[in-house]
């Protein structure tokens, strides 16, 4: 699933691919990734628009147009965003193509169709899309992480992945960041003392710039996604074998050493 420094990456695909150009041609290939917007009035809104700079809030990626619409993209479990010639081959799973001046095309690519495309007329319409989603986690400050989880009943794991407390956390990034931090994805927020807050805070945003730079969450053999799907998985920092379960239909991967219950 993309998470935050994935769609950062798609992000900065739109910006150099698409940023200052005006939209010659938007070709909707499956009405099944619009919503709340057909086809036509997406043609009639974008086409002969400039797209501005691209914004990101958690997974959500903003397409702005000036003083025009703003295309909102969510990818979902599978969706991409690639930059290509308006001659290349289609793929499949291209669902929709914006061809851009000066030759550019940018394709929403996606599988599954889980997310998909949404238009928002202007400012308002916008937040009234982003008004459940929480502090975005890369822009978020320690004061404003700590009141998001305070009072928080769940598990940890479950608290951190809700986009409406924390925007952009996914289930590889949570699983690395509690690894990091000692924390057992089990154990209640409500029950954090403010230093695990703290260490909380200090490894999301270490782990969230290495992501970002690598545009992905990086199977690393250092970080525990790079050991999580081994046939049996160990800890890259103690060795222990890492256990596996389910918290809210996420598949989820600790080590019982390095995280222990009382952490």
């Amino acid at each position: 699933m993309p998470e935050l420094p994935d769609v950062e990456g798609f992000r900065r695909v739109l910006e150099s691919c698409a940023r200052g150009r005006v939209v010659r041609r938007v070709d909707v290939r499956d009405t099944g990734v619009l919503h709340g917007v057909s086809a036509r009035r997406l043609r009639g809104a974008l086409e002969g628009r400039r797209f501005g700079k691209p914004e990101r809030h958690g997974k959500w990626l903003l397409a702005r147009t000036g003083d025009g619409p703003t295309l909102m993209l969510h990818f979902g479990m599978t969706g991409r965003l690639i930059c290509a010639d308006p001659d290349d081959a289609l793929d499949p799973h291209d669902r929709v193509l914006f061809t851009l001046a000066g030759g550019r095309q940018v394709r929403y690519r996606d599988q599954r169709k889980l997310q998909g495309l949404w238009l928002a007329d202007d400012d308002s319409a916008v937040a009234r899309l982003l008004e459940r989603q929480g502090p975005d986690a890369m822009a978020v400050s320690c004061e404003e992480f700590e009141t998001a989880l305070a009072g928080r009943r769940g598990h940890i794991k479950t608290t951190l992945t809700d986009q409406s407390v924390l925007a952009g956390l996914g289930n590889l990034l949570a699983d690395e960041i509690l690894w990091l931090a000692g924390l057992r994805p089990d154990r209640r927020a409500s029950d954090l003392s403010p230093a695990d807050r703290r260490r909380l805070y200090t490894r999301m945003r270490r782990t969230l710039r290495a992501a970002v730079a690598a545009g992905c969450v990086p199977p690393r053999d250092s970080w525990l996604t790079g050991h999580r799907d081994d046939p049996d998985p160990v800890c890259p920092r103690c060795g222990s074998p890492l256990r596996r379960t389910r918290m809210s239909g996420r598949g989820t991967v600790w080590c019982p050493r390095c995280q222990p219950s009382g952490s």
